[in-house]
């Protein structure tokens, strides 16, 4: 599986090539979410934003619906030079680079508002910044609002609720902890094998937020979706370092103004999809509740002391507890 998009990669990239004026560079982006994404909507945003600004001169193809691969693939080949830009979660991204561990912390944003002050402070800047180390240079948070818990059988009402229950996460050791703390079963599973696996029943249930519940059609099979909201974790638009170091001056400063511009619009459309999401779930009949969100942060507190005190990690978690 992995050989035959490898290849078809290189063979979309060589076609690519021969099609590319030689006065246009094109950067290749990568992810995997389907086109009525938000992100994705972004990312196309982003493109168009970058061929006005260069006129023409520097401009992105996108490959969407994991096409070159899930998110930690990707990640590979931006390592390696083979990708130009992709998408990640940030819960994904801190396999690479430990201080991402922070934005899974469970409740650690006391609401929208302050997530967004934090991605767009000096704070925020200093995590895109942190993963320029390991190849990895970050160009811009996306909003990936908040994740809650949705299942086939039962609502979660309470953290016992969770008990005995699989639940799918991401490949992320926060979420594995979190939902350990919770009481329920982790079960790692790609996102693109997990509609299947519920309907199957390999889980009970998953967390993730509302846009996403509402495109994968993951409603079709559960059936109740608790806003429990314990974490916001954000997604992360990156580009290579090799790629980065490639770019001349003039073009870093179009694709930041790019990237830039299409956070801010990923923002209004997101707002939008999570009203329309809600909406369509209901009218599916999916049944929506709101559990008491204290009784789940008293069962995850001890992610606060997750950190040791003089780390990095540990002043940047205070950092963003100290934005108002």
């Amino acid at each position: 599986m992995k050989t035959k998009w490898i290849l078809g990669f290189f063979c979309a990239v060589a076609i690519l090539a021969c099609k590319s004026p030689e006065s246009t560079k094109i950067l290749r982006l990568a992810h995997g979410l389907d086109t009525n994404h938000p992100v994705h909507q972004a990312m196309v945003n982003l493109g168009e934003h970058l061929d006005t600004l260069s006129k023409g001169r520097l401009m992105v193809k996108i490959y969407p619906s994991g096409q070159l691969g899930a998110e930690r693939e990707c990640l590979e080949l931006l390592q390696i030079g083979s990708l130009d830009i992709t998408k990640v979660s940030g819960a994904v991204l801190e396999n690479f680079v430990f201080e991402y561990k922070v934005l899974s912390v469970p409740y650690l944003f006391r609401d929208k508002a302050h997530s967004h002050k934090v991605y767009d402070s000096s704070v925020g800047r200093q995590f895109l910044m942190k993963g320029s180390d390991y190849r990895l240079r970050g160009l811009c948070f996306y909003d990936a609002g908040s994740r809650s818990f949705y299942t086939k059988d039962r609502p979660i009402e309470t953290p016992e609720d969770l008990e005995g229950m699989k639940i799918r996460v991401q490949k992320s050791n926060m979420a594995v902890s979190m939902v350990q703390q919770l009481g329920g079963a982790p079960t790692p599973i790609s996102w693109g094998e997990l509609y299947t696996a519920l309907q199957q029943g390999v889980v009970d249930g998953a967390e993730n937020n509302l846009p996403s519940f509402h495109t994968s059609k993951h409603y079709e099979v559960c059936k109740f979706y608790s806003f429990d909201e314990h974490t916001a974790v954000p997604d992360v638009l990156l580009i290579g370092t090799e790629t980065w170091n490639r770019l001349n001056d003039q073009e870093k400063e179009w694709l930041q103004k790019a990237a830039d511009a299409s956070a801010v619009y990923q923002r209004e459309v997101w707002a939008r999809a999570e009203e329309e999401a809600l909406r369509v779930i209901k009218a599916a009949n999916v049944q929506v509740n709101y559990p008491d969100k204290s009784l789940f942060a008293q069962k995850t507190k001890a992610f606060d002391e997750l950190f040791e005190p003089n780390s990095e990690a540990f002043q940047l978690m205070q950092a963003i507890k100290a934005i108002d």
